[in-house]
């Protein structure tokens, strides 16, 4: 039987004074008597929630679109939060710059967000299993974040990843340089958004959108298009940003900063562009395992695409991470009764 949700959103203020827009969804029965930091819910034990998951969500979309995710976790017992990025949704809306993250270290904004975000979930469900889950863009920022507090969370989903991007991603950040340097870093960038985004659909059978490579269900991808908060151009210090986040998470030295015991699960479409038709989280997982990770389980979908929670199998990929959750959860809680 699953229970009904209560779903809520507030407002956080950053350290340097950002506002970043927070959704959550939670059991109506195990919710807190408010939002305030002072009101936390009780503990699962005393009727709070089995587990607290976090969600960072990719470029050009919000958190709005994880609602139905969120539901279904939230009506088996979890308790979810997500933000707005900087620069998108709510967040982006309310500081008028969307498509743009930060005057400086926008990408790392990012996770210093996602950690504050944490430090609020840490107070209204004090005691609850911290988990982390990315996509897309959100992946990178996870896989930063474990670099920078990896001790902090009991385990990561990685859903939608990319490899190294190497000299190309080299070259993207000084052509984004330049387009700084010419134009400004507000500026929205149609040349980085093509060079990025251009041959996403190469692999498709007759498009009917540029955004077909997303999703199979057409209806998503409809809705996707409709939505006047995804799909945007975003800035030249924008792709500066998320380029200068994807080469740190490559980096060697920064790898060896994750915890080892540390339990990760990845999630792709073997017909998902961003991640080389799953051929990118290969070499991600295989980076990490010479860093000696070996809690790693990895799932590829065959003819999904990059969206998985809009996927026409998103009730099979909902299903997983649930089980991997209530896994892993189960594997803490055996450790603390020993």
């Amino acid at each position: 039987m699953h229970e009904s949700v209560h779903a809520e959103s507030l407002w956080l203020t950053m350290d340097d004074g950002a506002e970043v827009y927070v959704r959550v969804w939670e059991p109506a029965a195990r919710a807190a008597a408010d939002s305030s930091d002072d009101a936390p819910a009780p503990p699962a034990a005393a009727g709070g929630p089995r587990a607290v998951l976090q969600l960072a969500h990719g470029m050009t979309e919000h958190s709005g679109r994880y609602d139905d995710f969120a539901r279904f976790l939230a009506g088996r017992g979890f308790a979810v939060v997500g933000n707005d990025h900087r620069g998108h949704g709510h967040t982006g809306e309310r500081a008028d710059s969307m498509g743009y993250l930060a005057d400086q270290d926008g990408f790392e904004r990012l996770v210093d967000d996602l950690r504050a975000v944490h430090e609020w979930a840490c107070r209204r469900w004090p005691g609850a299993p911290r988990f982390l889950m990315g996509h897309s863009m959100g992946s990178f920022l996870v896989r930063r974040y474990i670099q920078r507090y990896g001790d902090t969370v009991a385990g990561v989903i990685i859903m939608g990843t990319a490899g190294n991007p190497g000299l190309p991603g080299k070259i993207g950040r000084r052509l984004a340089r330049l387009e700084m340097r010419r134009r400004g870093p507000r500026h929205p960038s149609m040349l980085l958004t093509s060079l990025v985004f251009g041959g996403y659909n190469k692999k498709i059978r007759s498009p009917k959108t540029a955004f077909d490579w997303l999703s199979r269900d057409a209806e998503a991808v409809k809705a996707y298009v409709a939505d006047p908060w995804c799909g945007f151009v975003p800035s030249a210090g924008f792709y500066f940003d998320l380029l200068t986040g994807l080469l740190l998470i490559h980096d060697e030295r920064e790898i060896a900063r994750i915890p080892k015991d540390l339990p990760m699960l990845f999630l792709s479409g073997d017909a998902d562009p961003v991640t080389g038709y799953g051929k990118g989280v290969e070499r991600v997982i295989a980076q990490y395992e010479r860093h000696g990770l070996r809690r790693m389980t990895s799932i590829l979908y065959k003819d999904a695409r990059h969206e998985l929670l809009n996927e026409l199998n998103k009730e099979e990929v909902y299903g997983d991470i649930l089980k991997w959750l209530e896994n892993t959860q189960a594997g803490i809680l055996r450790n603390l009764s020993k």
